[in-house]
């Protein structure tokens, strides 16, 4: 522990998002003029999806990897990284020419991991802490941004969405893995998806179903000018109607 302490005092010290920059300044200042999202939000029940080691035997990280096009020597960041078990092995993938930040909303749950990339000696990822309309990334730095299974617990896409674009580089990409099935149920309807993004002015690039990492894969790239929050127009989500099939199983 003597050892892994100091590594995870610098990795804390290095990626503190607590002092927001004047371009996130802002950003904050518009918080209040983007709309609410027109769906239920899924509440954040764990770290955890899957056991990391259930999800090696469908070789889900390097299927995603592989589709998302992720390569030696990028930058990439693991929204909503949990215990690491996509930032891990974007580490290993990159390479130690490549970065990785690996970001969480829960101090908590961003502190367990930087102890675990400290004890691991990832020298190429860095931890930092977000907020929920707000992943607090720095400006034209990723590659690729993922978000595994946790695109249904964002309570404010468009926030979100918006505060992200201007981190991307040109020709990066924000890569979605979800389920299709309800917000609530925790998933997200690739239809509404595609929505939400273009709302704020992303196009999306691919779409495909992946059993193997619990639902589908879908990209987006920006496109044009990032529009004014208050001038967002949010997505309507329709009313299902009954059906005799019964419940979804996810």
């Amino acid at each position: 522990m003597r050892r892994v302490l100091p590594a995870l005092l610098l990795l804390l010290a290095g990626c503190d998002a607590t002092q927001p920059s004047a371009g996130a300044n802002a950003q904050r200042e518009d918080r209040h003029d983007f709309p609410k999202a027109d769906r239920p939000v899924a509440t954040i029940v764990s770290a955890r999806w899957s056991t990391e080691e259930a999800r090696d035997r469908l070789n889900e990280a390097e299927l995603v990897m592989d589709r998302a096009g992720i390569a030696s020597g990028m930058t990439v960041a693991d929204i909503g990284a949990g215990e690491g078990y996509y930032t891990i092995r974007m580490a290993q993938r990159v390479g130690p020419d490549g970065r990785v930040l690996a970001e969480d909303i829960i101090p908590q749950i961003r502190d367990a991991l930087a102890q675990r990339v400290a004890r691991e000696r990832l020298d190429n990822v860095s931890v930092r802490l977000g907020e929920p309309d707000d992943a607090k990334l720095p400006a034209n730095s990723f590659d690729r941004v993922l978000m595994v299974h946790m695109y249904h617990e964002i309570a404010e896409p468009y926030a979100f969405l918006w505060n992200l674009r201007p981190s991307l580089r040109p020709g990066g990409q924000v890569v979605v893995v979800d389920a299709d099935r309800p917000t609530q149920d925790h998933g997200t309807p690739p239809a509404l998806l595609k929505c939400e993004f273009e709302a704020v002015g992303y196009r999306q690039v691919e779409l495909q179903r992946m059993p193997s990492a619990g639902g589908y894969i879908a990209m987006f790239t920006p496109e044009g000018a990032r529009p004014a929050p208050d001038r967002i127009v949010p997505c309507r989500v329709p009313v299902p109607t009954a059906s005799p099939s019964g419940n979804h199983k996810g």
